[in-house]
């Protein structure tokens, strides 16, 4: 290998069951000056194998920089055993409880204090709170990710502050009722409807999908929770990665738009991307996906000129969507689940022994019916 920029992105697996999760290790630079970057830990056990997976193959015992995406569970939880073990330089997270006395007039409940409203939001988002407190005891530097900052070689394409404090919060399933009780109640259905899906999913319908047509919807929906995930790119020797933890539609135009006022071409520089949300179909749209990935290619055009990795469950019987994987195959991107296993995607770093090709999953004849 060259002293030329590398850079090496590990999915490790997270969960036994249906429930999916991320934890993400990244390595980049050359030799004798390598960053790391941890992205959502998220299991205690996932987040255990990341510390593992961090010194065996990294060879060193700090992380550079630790992002929560999100303050739910299977993306935070792991993330305090990386805190607890390695040495952190820096630690991005959003600390919506800060914000209590500025969206104390969002929710319908006139009793609500400034204290208590602080005091809830830090119990319902137990997970990502611990990790500020570790922070603090171990004199850990902690930064909030909105659009612009820079992490490392990384900037935050989305949140952007104004919308995170001023919408999201209020909208998120864990806050009081917001006084928007309509959309509200919308994003808090979010929840019920995925639980309804996995109980029907034993019953799923199939419908049959060709090349030239795709059934995604521009019209879905996912928590506010989910649309407040930090989205990170970085341009490491020329290639793109984009991380989108669980972001949405709404999340992911926001990204879109931020990138092409700064005269970035997303499809243009796009190398490697994380499926949102372990590949959900409730968080893309075929105009999204144009937008983020790239115009639908022809059948016959054969070129992957991108990857797209997707962190699900190795029992999830809904992740990652046939619909999903299907419209990022129509965009020349090769698709690679972890489905229980650690995936690896590199850059001009060397070979680990023992380690294998991927196999990619391929493009569905049949995919799953919205009805």
């Amino acid at each position: 290998m060259s002293d030329a920029i590398g850079f090496e992105i590990d999915f490790l697996p997270v969960g036994n069951g249906e429930r999916s999760g991320d934890a993400i290790a990244i390595r980049y630079g050359s030799p004798g000056d390598y960053k790391v970057l941890v992205y959502d830990g998220g299991t205690k056990e996932s987040g255990q194998a990341l510390v593992d997976h961090i010194k065996k193959y990294y060879g060193t015992t700090r992380v550079d920089y630790v992002v929560n995406s999100h303050p739910d569970s299977d993306h935070a939880s792991g993330l305090s055993v990386v805190l607890e073990q390695l040495e952190i330089g820096e630690l991005w997270m959003h600390q919506p409880w800060k914000y209590s006395s500025v969206i104390l007039d969002y929710f319908k409940d006139g009793r609500i204090t400034d204290n208590s409203l602080a005091e809830r939001l830090k119990d319902k988002m137990a997970a990502a709170y611990t990790l500020e407190q570790l922070a603090e005891e171990k004199g850990i530097p902690v930064y909030e990710p909105y659009r612009g900052a820079t992490i490392g070689e990384f900037v935050v394409l989305s949140p952007e502050e104004d919308w995170y404090v001023h919408d999201l919060i209020a909208e998120f399933q864990k806050s009081p009722e917001s006084k928007k009780s309509e959309s509200t109640a919308t994003d808090g259905l979010a929840g019920i409807f995925e639980a309804a899906k996995k109980a029907a999913a034993s019953a799923v319908a199939w419908i049959t999908e060709h090349w030239g047509i795709e059934f995604l919807r521009n019209d879905v929906q996912t928590s506010a929770e989910n649309e407040s995930s930090v989205i990170l790119f970085g341009l490491l020797d020329e290639k793109g990665i984009l991380l989108t933890g669980d972001a949405g539609i709404r999340a992911l135009d926001a990204t879109a738009a931020f990138a092409e006022s700064k005269k970035v071409s997303l499809p243009g520089v796009l190398h490697f991307v994380q499926v949102p949300h372990h590949g959900s179909r409730n968080n893309v749209s075929t105009t999204v996906l144009d937008r983020i990935v790239g115009p639908r290619k022809s059948a016959d055009d054969g070129v992957t000129s991108k990857t797209a990795y997707v962190s699900a469950s190795k029992k999830s019987s809904t992740h990652p969507r046939k619909v999903v994987v299907n419209a990022f195959i129509r965009r020349g991107a090769k698709v690679v689940e972890t489905k229980g296993q650690s995936k690896r995607y590199h850059h001009n770093m060397p070979a680990r022994e023992g380690w294998v090709p991927v196999t990619p999953l391929t493009f569905s004849q049949q995919v799953e019916s919205w009805d």
